[in-house]
């Protein structure tokens, strides 16, 4: 069995497709699908998915990239959703500067509001670095001095050197599918230095996808692709790649949730 822990099921992509993909993620083996919020839609939808599937949760959060668009009535939403237990994550969330450079400072505000959210509702971060992994280190170092972190570097992109650094921090390090591609030299070099036990698998579909299909649509079908690369990275067999990340996956995502 596997648990894709951040799928955009919630993506228009998908849209009137739901069913089917989740069924031929299950015929994949892929049986535990975490849908990822980000904005005011998403994480409605992600919200509305969950409900309606078995074994499927929802996460709900403010993505930095569209930090603009949000205001203090979307915190109060926010924490409707984080008040329910099918909702088993705060995120995506975190900071890129990519784009977005100008609004820097709104952005780690809210990184760290979401931050205090997660230990407030018991729930773990999916955290969301791109051209910010120094300002993203120092968020979360500072955040982990006054109460303990929970939460993982989603499609880490990072150098095995930080990728330590943040499981010094007590996180999780989830890997796509850039580590299929061919070229991905630092990526296949984090799968192979990150603990079995703190390793997770996810698509972000329905972007990313792993080779063979690279630059076409993702799906949680495509988990066993993304894990049989890393057993082989990490020179163990497919099977205690199932084993691990979707034990880490409950671990994580599940301890506190009661039907």
């Amino acid at each position: 069995m596997f648990y894709d822990t951040h799928a955009h099921l919630n993506a228009d992509q998908f849209k009137n497709q739901v069913t089917e993909i989740i069924e031929e993620a299950r015929e994949n083996q892929v049986n535990v699908i975490n849908v990822v919020g980000f904005n005011r839609k998403t994480n409605a939808l992600a919200n509305q998915i969950a409900l309606k599937y078995e074994n499927v949760y929802a996460s709900a959060g403010f993505h930095p990239a569209d930090i603009s668009q949000f205001d203090e009535s979307d915190f109060e939403t926010l924490e409707s959703y984080l008040k329910q237990n099918i909702t088993v994550a705060v995120g995506e969330c975190g900071l890129d500067y990519y784009w977005h450079k100008e609004t820097k400072n709104k952005q780690i505000e809210y990184f760290k509001r979401q931050i205090e959210l997660s230990k407030q509702y018991k729930k773990p971060l999916i955290i969301h670095v791109r051209d910010a992994i120094a300002d993203s280190y120092e968020v979360l170092k500072e955040a982990s001095r006054h109460g303990h972190l929970k939460g993982v570097m989603h499609c880490f992109s990072g150098t095995p050197e930080m990728a330590k650094r943040f499981l010094d921090l007590g996180l999780y390090i989830s890997l796509g599918g850039p580590v299929t591609f061919k070229n991905a030299k630092i990526p296949k070099e984090v799968a192979k230095v990150i603990p079995l036990d703190r390793l997770l698998v996810e698509t972000d579909c329905p972007f990313l996808a792993p080779h063979p299909y690279r630059g076409k649509l993702n799906k949680p079908a495509y988990v066993p692709i993304i894990a049989r690369e890393i057993a082989n990275l990490k020179k163990v067999s497919l099977e205690e790649i199932a084993y691990y990340t979707t034990d880490n996956g409950k671990k994580l995502f599940l301890t506190n949730y009661k039907d």
